[in-house]
């Protein structure tokens, strides 16, 4: 869900990993694969339970498509969203979609702990309340949160070896 490198409107790269464009960047990637993995989620959930799915879904697709304006807004080109995203684990029921669920949030607040680091003032406030956002979903998906959500130490304890990965077109 990171983007290495991003190629703006006037040509110059900004591939420095701390950029405000590359983040912004990273978080719309994010937020696609969030939109596809909502879709398989809503897919296998029932009840009260597919009511948040949609929220979610509808949540994450706003902010992908603010997320693509702030891109231009920066002089960057908007990254399409793939045809499709590897899960990270199979998701044959309601149970295994909820632990995804999760999963895409504390994926989630990881890339919006990068912008906040990254972005200015404004971009930082509207990242931080995301980066809340995806950690209230993540307690509700989980049942349970941690102290400090979206930091990368606690994703790569938490992550089963393997399942986490960087390269595109995966979750």
């Amino acid at each position: 869900m990171r983007a290495a490198a991003v190629h703006r409107k006037d040509g110059q790269q900004d591939d420095d990993g701390h950029g405000e464009l590359t983040a912004v960047q990273a978080a719309l990637a994010a937020e696609h694969a969030a939109v596809y993995g909502y879709g398989v989620v809503g897919g296998r959930i029932t009840g009260d339970r597919r009511k948040e799915a949609q929220e979610a879904y509808d949540g994450h697709r706003a902010r992908r498509d603010a997320l693509r304006r702030v891109v231009r807004d920066l002089g960057g080109t908007p990254q399409a969203a793939a045809a499709a995203y590897e899960l990270p684990f199979p998701v044959p029921d309601a149970a295994a979609a909820v632990r995804l669920a999760a999963e895409l949030e504390d994926r989630l607040a990881a890339v919006y702990a990068d912008l906040v680091r990254a972005g200015g003032a404004v971009r930082r406030r509207e990242a931080a309340a995301a980066l809340r956002e995806a950690a209230v979903r993540a307690v509700r998906w989980r049942g349970s949160g941690v102290a400090f959500p979206g930091l990368a130490e606690r994703a790569a304890a938490a992550a089963p070896s393997g399942s986490a990965s960087a390269a595109a077109g995966a979750l």
